[in-house]
């Protein structure tokens, strides 16, 4: 029996120190820092954009010319006179917001510890498909509880949103609309 145990007990700590890497007890750290972790990016962006430009010129000239004669011809008087005006005005402004939670995978470890982050997420609701992906940068220290990140916080930070399906063909303009737009 005494052979049997130490058998056992060799392969207890085998198997222990075979998964010792992969085992996290109650008072380690359980934050994304390894290659395939996974956070949980909350997206809150917003942007808001605005130009304005006026333009104002005018332009006048004026040319005149008289001759008087000495002869029985009465004299002659010419002139001329140009102007030009221009007024034109621009303005455009433009505002957005992106509320979103998106999970992203740790797809590269970089040499100062920052963490290098892809994710995405698709969602169909009545044939209406709607995409969001994500990359950046995150710092260690800026990952919350749970494995949480503000997309503010996110270096690099490249997030798209798109959609297909009947809702985005409807506010798609037509063909002619869009041939006028191009030559005009």
């Amino acid at each position: 029996m005494n052979g049997f145990k130490r058998i056992l007990a060799a392969v207890a700590l085998t198997a222990v120190a075979v998964n010792a890497a992969q085992v996290q007890n109650l008072f380690s750290d359980h934050r994304a820092m390894r290659v395939d972790d996974i956070l949980t990016i909350i997206i809150v962006e917003s942007a808001k954009a605005g130009s304005e430009s006026k333009t104002n010129t005018s332009k006048g000239s004026e040319v005149g010319f008289s001759a008087s004669s000495l002869s029985l011809v009465s004299p002659h008087q010419f002139g001329a006179s140009n102007s030009s005006k221009f007024d034109g005005k621009g303005a455009t402004s433009r505002s957005g917001s992106l509320s979103a939670t998106v999970t992203a995978r740790v797809v590269k470890v970089l040499d100062g510890g920052n963490l290098v982050i892809e994710g995405s997420k698709t969602v169909e609701i009545n044939q209406e498909k709607e995409i969001i992906k994500i990359s950046g940068v995150v710092r260690p220290q800026d990952i919350q509880k749970n494995n949480i990140v503000y997309s503010t916080s996110i270096a690099d930070a490249e997030i798209t949103y798109t959609g297909n399906g009947t809702v985005n063909t409807a506010a798609r303009p037509g063909f002619f609309t869009r041939l006028a737009n191009w030559l005009f």
